[in-house]
């Protein structure tokens, strides 16, 4: 449903709110610090971020849609965090590095196209491997639960493990509703306020926004606009990188007291100092979320320490959030969208757009695109650490297999080389056409599913690749005929494709040395042994099934209680385990010597480590049923280097009791 609106505006520059001056006195931004821009492209050419610290991420969008509402959205959110304060946009945190990743695209009639849970999840999981702090997220999918996609909620679960503070809009439909991912636990939601402290109309105030929400402003909120003029949108979207701007200055005031930058830390300090309703009363409490945004109270809380972060005595100076109407005037907004598109929100997630009110009239020849690069390249090196030479992403998934045409035309085509009234859906026939032409295994695009949704295509591309696609198709058939459950693809992204659906998937160059495929009952026969026969008496065959079930467990629980996108260098860890078996084999056989089930799997950083690895340590914990109260858990640790393409096992199995 979109509401459009016509109204008279005032612009205002993000330089008047509350006590941002007095931070800017200590800091404008350290380069140290690193926030991720998850929205459209950006113009990186406008003249207020052309001296900005910025790196553009490929993503599966990056090179899709670089016109448009979707690049106005990107430039101008960015230009609110990043703008240079010697341009016409000033931005919060103008000398902190910017990681652009591009998760949005333009629609159909200049719309905004959703981006998918699924997706958002990888962009995430993207940055996160690239050092940042905090991830900007101007856009969100109305969820009436709340709840989100696994691999999101694993995503964002991961991130709050790893220090890295997400902020994410509240989202526009102005009711008592949740977006995803701004309700997610340790999310910090930015719901939006006029320039007097009062909640705007269209802003959301779900039941989970009362204690990690904040509002700041979102209404004229001057930015870049592409072209090299300015713009003032109003949005849940344009509040959003208020906060990550004001987050990024408190985590640079902290590395100039020579503290560690604590991202957990500084969301505390926002939301703790947050005023109130108790403080400027509002006719509707919940609307405030847990309290307007309060820049000196939050400078105050990390200028004392992180210590007095959660100590109750700190009182932070709490000032009215009240503004004169802004110095710039500006004509009639257009048509103002508050709300996403219905039908597509069901489904993924869309920018949390708003009211426009252009300043400087666009200019399409200004745009430079020379220096775009052309899609399918390696994910980019990111400057928030000072390096800058690429770097490659790494993955390890598990999951089924199937095939894709891309195109119509491509079907069309390899139907017609096929014999008279042929299906190239169906795979056993493609399987006997591919059997007599297996050139044409590369015409095809191979997926890699999980729960039916694809999420990499696969691409062999070394002098091997025949090899490959040899395998891939034993391995279809295997699925087919042999009921395989899961096949291993471990490789680097190497760009992404579009697939007949219209869905944009990262692309794999597998490495043919870790590339399985199996049944649980086969791998766990290939552990074991072979079961005894049907006709075996119970007593014979009773100790098989015993030493089976909790392996049995262990794997299940891999595919379907820790399924994942074999990114991260944990996920690539517990995934490896699961098809390296056999170390999983010698801990279950000595904990069912001591009768004991599986209880945790864990992943942690291994605390020793050759040079140039990447160790990590899957820590089984076990407990005996019988005796919960009585015995204590034991442990069980194997270590897995997973610097490689092929993640390896180091070390032997070690083993201690825990209470």
């Amino acid at each position: 449903m979109l509401n459009d609106t016509t109204i008279e505006v005032n612009v205002t520059d993000v330089s008047v709110i509350p006590g941002l001056k007095e931070l800017w006195a200590e800091t404008i931004g350290d380069p140290r610090i690193c926030i991720a821009v998850l929205d459209g492209p950006v113009e990186r050419s406008h003249p207020s971020l052309v001296a900005a610290k910025l790196t553009r991420l490929e993503t599966l969008v990056s090179r899709i849609g670089d016109r448009g509402s979707v690049l106005q959205h990107g430039t101008h959110v960015a230009s609110v965090i990043f703008g240079q304060h010697d341009g016409l946009i000033r931005g919060i945190a103008p000398h902190c590095r910017g990681l652009i990743v591009p998760v949005f695209t333009d629609g159909v009639a200049g719309s905004l196209a959703p981006c998918s849970q699924i997706d958002l999840a990888r962009a995430i999981l993207q940055a996160a491997q690239q050092g940042v702090h905090i991830i900007n997220i101007s856009g969100g999918q109305l969820v009436p639960s709340g709840e989100a996609h696994p691999l999101l909620a694993d995503a964002v679960r991961y991130c709050a493990n790893n220090g890295i503070l997400i902020v994410a809009a509240a989202g526009n439909e102005g009711c008592d509703c949740l977006h995803i991912p701004g309700a997610l636990p340790s999310v910090l939601a930015v719901g939006a306020m006029n320039w007097q402290g009062m909640p705007l109309d269209f802003s959301n105030w779900g039941e989970r926004y009362q204690t990690q929400g904040i509002l700041a402003p979102g209404e004229n909120i001057l930015g870049a606009n592409p072209g090299g003029g300015a713009i003032a949108n109003s949005g849940t979207s344009y509040a959003t990188p208020i906060v990550s701007g004001i987050a990024a200055l408190l985590l640079s005031l902290q590395l100039k007291r020579g503290q560690k930058p604590n991202p957990h830390a500084v969301r505390a300090a926002i939301l703790e100092s947050a005023i109130a309703c108790d403080d400027q009363p509002v006719p509707d409490c919940r609307r405030l979320l847990a309290g307007r945004l309060n820049v000196k109270g939050a400078m105050s809380l990390v200028l004392q320490g992180e210590d007095t972060m959660t100590d109750s005595s700190a009182t932070p100076e709490a000032a009215d959030f009240q503004l004169p109407m802004a110095q710039m005037p500006a004509p009639e907004v257009q048509a103002a969208t508050y709300s996403s598109n219905s039908s597509a929100a069901t489904v993924a997630l869309l920018p949390e757009t708003g009211a426009s009110s252009t300043t400087s009239k666009r200019s399409e020849d200004t745009l430079d695109y020379s220096s775009v690069a052309p899609s399918g390249v390696t994910p980019s090196a990111c400057s928030c650490q000072g390096g800058g030479s690429p770097t490659v992403q790494l993955v390890y998934p598990l999951g089924q297999l199937g095939y894709d045409f891309g195109i119509e035309a491509r079907r069309d085509s390899i139907m017609q080389h096929m014999s008279e009234s042929a299906n190239p859906q169906d795979p056993n026939q493609l399987l006997a056409y591919l059997e007599n032409n297996p050139w044409d295994a590369a015409a095809i695009l191979w997926t890699l599913s999980l729960d039916a949704t694809p999420l990499y295509a696969i691409q062999p591309q070394d002098p091997f690749a025949s090899d490959v696609y040899q395998r891939l198709r034993q391995f279809l058939r295997e699925q087919l005929s042999e009921g395989v459950e899961r096949v291993s693809i471990p490789g680097i992204i190497v760009g992404s494709v579009r697939l007949m659906s219209g869905q944009a998937v990262p692309v794999v160059q597998p490495a043919i040395r870790g590339m399985y495929s199996w049944t649980t009952t086969a791998l766990i026969e290939a552990i074991l042994g072979s079961p005894p026969p049907e006709s075996a008496e119970e007593r014979e065959r009773e100790p098989y099934v015993q030493r089976a079930q909790p392996v049995t467990n262990f794997l299940e629980r891999v595919y379907y209680e820790l399924r994942n996108l074999g990114m991260t260098p944990q996920e690539r860890a517990i995934n490896f385990a699961a098809t390296n078996a056999f170390n999983v084999e010698k801990v279950f056989e000595a904990a069912i010597r001591e009768e004991m089930d599986l209880d945790i799997i864990e992943v942690e950083r291994s605390p020793l480590c050759r040079p140039d690895s990447d160790c990590w340590d899957v820590k089984l914990t076990f407990f005996n049923p019988g005796k919960v109260f009585e015995q204590a858990r034991k442990v069980y640790r194997f270590t897995v280097d997973v610097s490689d393409v092929v993640p390896v096992t180091v070390g032997r199995v070690r083993s201690w009791f825990v209470r």
